[in-house]
């Protein structure tokens, strides 16, 4: 049994003594003459209370020993966890500054916080007292990487470092001068180091020596910081890691995070915001689960849908023709119908894209289509109608760009083209087939989906320039980027969904459980921080997935057939839209709407009893 950082107990004894056991049975080994100390020999780490095998103790106290022992059997009952629990306790109380508690729960324990000799090297460190803890470092060489020489030099050097530092802040050259060359350059150790620290002697003022070294003065917060960089030498057995609960603490907080499969992401677990009473587990009260409102308003496939960028509107687009504005309310959580559109054809409805400011809406067709036309939405107006009579052509995706006063647009057939508001065509960038387009928060580079599986990145500033960005195996049919511009989100054929890295260009994770063949159909990022991402599928189903899970954690039963497109609101994550070859459109909601305007300060998302931190936000 590890008898590491004990000592004997007087209460403990008396009781073994007189047959009471604290754990209810008077069967425990006995142990009492243990030479091992968490893997150190006694002889060498000394972190017993007594020496158990001392000769020079007398013969005539055969008495006290048998208490000793005793009193060694019911600490050794404790067990190697309970004793490093409760040394864990007393360095979290010793931080509380509980300096009583902590000296009564060592003595009724029976328990050290640390090594003596430890607790000698952090008070000697801590007041500057550099000769002692040099003295201190001594006593401990044989419980430190079992006294390897390297690492005893590496953790002299640290102290001399800041010797030498602090005689320089005192404005003692001379005793610095000492220090580098009859203390720290004998040493042969991290040369590149020594002659830096000789720099500092030409500084022309403390406040210089502060910038040059980075380093906080003279006093008890640099001292501090040497301190932790020498603790991490030292065996746990001797000295703890500071604040070590604590760490602990947030560590199971972190994992109960990664755990909880409706985490948002948007709030910081920690332990100042979260309950260590019950498990961390964000309730579902706010999350878009189930059917809450269904458009039939379209009398055909509707192909996509899309809320606007300030949360309040939403376009859908069909086969029919028909564009129609939605106006959202976000306290009731409904949709009611602004007005339909109409671009003055028969274009069918394939894509939708919304200006920045919520205000205008471009909108195109399939891949045989030939035009793509600009409204504003607030009076329905059909600004712009970019119609390419070349049965040649194909305007089948287009985006807007960062502060919505262009656009690019293009398709199947080769074209690729840059263009103001007024549909005049300033670039165009020629044998280009694109199926999905997007601009980057730089408002210069487009990334476009080609027919050779690649997405690539083009920029129509001089120099003009164009560049791989990802590559897949199979055909991209649709891709959308998050709004931190640093994933994207890509619908494969016979593939499924994947989610890339932008800038380490590196596949993160093939999302599963969706079916998709020959369609297009376009997922999307959402939730809160976009934590969150949603596909429709091909087997009728919504699928939601956690950003950092493959397995979907809900599917959306409801529509009769394919779903083509989702959208989740990017202002009130408690929405999602789903358009689908049904013709009708769902909205998804949270299965209870009590409470749906919660600002984020007032939820607690803690506990699974709590309020979901995806409740509504005005």
């Amino acid at each position: 049994m590890d008898n590491v950082g004990m000592i004997p107990s007087t209460s403990a004894a008396i009781e073994t003594a007189s047959g009471v056991s604290n754990h209810g049975s008077d069967s425990s080994p006995n142990i009492t003459n243990s030479t091992t100390t968490n893997g150190h020999d006694s002889k060498h780490n000394g972190f017993t209370a007594r020496d158990n095998n001392n000769t020079t103790e007398p013969s005539n106290t055969r008495d006290d020993q048998n208490n000793q022992n005793e009193a060694n059997n019911t600490i050794s009952w404790l067990g190697k966890s309970n004793q490093e629990i409760i040394r864990l306790i007393g360095q979290y109380l010793q931080d509380l500054g509980l300096e009583k508690s902590v000296n009564t729960l060592m003595s009724e324990s029976g328990c050290y916080l640390e090594h003596p000799s430890a607790t000698k090297f952090r008070e000697h460190v801590l007041s500057g007292e550099w000769s002692k803890a040099d003295a201190d470092l001594k006593e401990l060489e044989p419980l430190i990487d079992n006294g390897k020489p390297s690492t005893i030099t590496e953790m002299k050097f640290i102290l001399l470092e800041q010797k030498y530092l602090e005689n320089l802040d005192d404005g003692c050259p001379l005793e610095a001068l000492h220090v580098l060359r009859n203390e720290l350059t004998p040493l042969q150790h991290n040369i590149s180091r020594v002659h830096q620290l000789s720099s500092y002697m030409m500084c022309s003022n403390n406040h210089d020596l502060y910038q040059r070294a980075k380093w906080e003065g003279k006093g008890i917060l640099s001292r501090a910081l040497v301190m932790e960089r020498l603790q991490t030498y030292l065996p746990p057995s001797v000295m703890m890691a500071p604040r070590r609960l604590r760490s602990l603490l947030q560590q199971a907080v972190e994992l109960q995070t990664q755990n909880c499969m409706f985490h948002d992401m948007a709030w910081e677990t920690n332990l100042q915001n979260v309950s260590l009473l019950t498990d961390h587990c964000c309730a579902t009260d706010g999350f878009p689960l189930q059917t809450i409102q269904i458009l039939s308003d379209h009398c055909d496939e509707v192909w996509f849908c899309k809320f606007s960028p300030d949360g309040l509107k939403l376009a859908t687009g069909s086969k029919d023709g028909a564009v129609i504005i939605w106006d959202v309310d976000p306290y009731k959580l409904q949709l009611k119908q602004r007005r339909v559109l109409d671009s003055q054809t028969q274009m069918r409805v394939a894509f939708i894209n919304w200006s920045p400011d919520s205000k205008m809406i471009l909108v195109g067709g399939p891949e045989d289509s030939t035009e793509i036309c600009i409204f504003n939405v607030d009076d329905g107006r059909l600004m712009m109608k970019m119609d390419n009579m070349n049965q040649e052509d194909s305007l089948s995706c287009g985006a807007f760009n960062r502060d919505g006063t262009r656009f690019v647009c293009g398709g199947q057939k080769g074209q690729f083209y840059l263009c103001d508001l007024k549909g005049t065509v300033l670039d165009s960038w020629e044998g280009v087939r694109i199926n999905s387009v997007a601009y980057r928060s730089d408002n210069k580079t487009i990334l476009a989906a080609d027919n050779h599986f690649r997405i690539r990145g083009y920029n129509f500033e001089n120099p003009r320039t164009d560049f791989d960005v990802l590559k897949e195996s199979h055909p991209i049919m649709t891709f959308s980027v998050n709004s931190a511009d640093r994933l994207a989100l890509l619908n494969i054929s016979n593939q499924g969904l994947h989610l890339w890295d932008l800038e380490d260009k590196c596949l993160l994770r093939s999302f599963q459980g969706i079916r998709q063949s020959k369609f297009a159909i376009h997922s999307c990022f959402g939730g809160v921080n976009e934590s969150f991402v949603a596909s429709g599928s091909e087997d009728k189903h919504v699928c939601i997935w956690h950003i950092k899970r493959e397995e979907p954690l809900a599917k959306l039963s409801g529509h009769a057939k394919t779903v083509n497109c989702v959208s989740w609101n990017p202002v009130y994550p408690s929405l999602l839209a789903s358009a689908s070859d049904d013709s009708t459109v769902r909205i998804w909601g949270p299965t209870s709407t009590h409470n749906i305007n919660a600002t984020p300060e007032s939820d607690d998302c803690s506990s699974c009893s709590s309020s979901s931190s995806w409740n509504m936000t005005s």
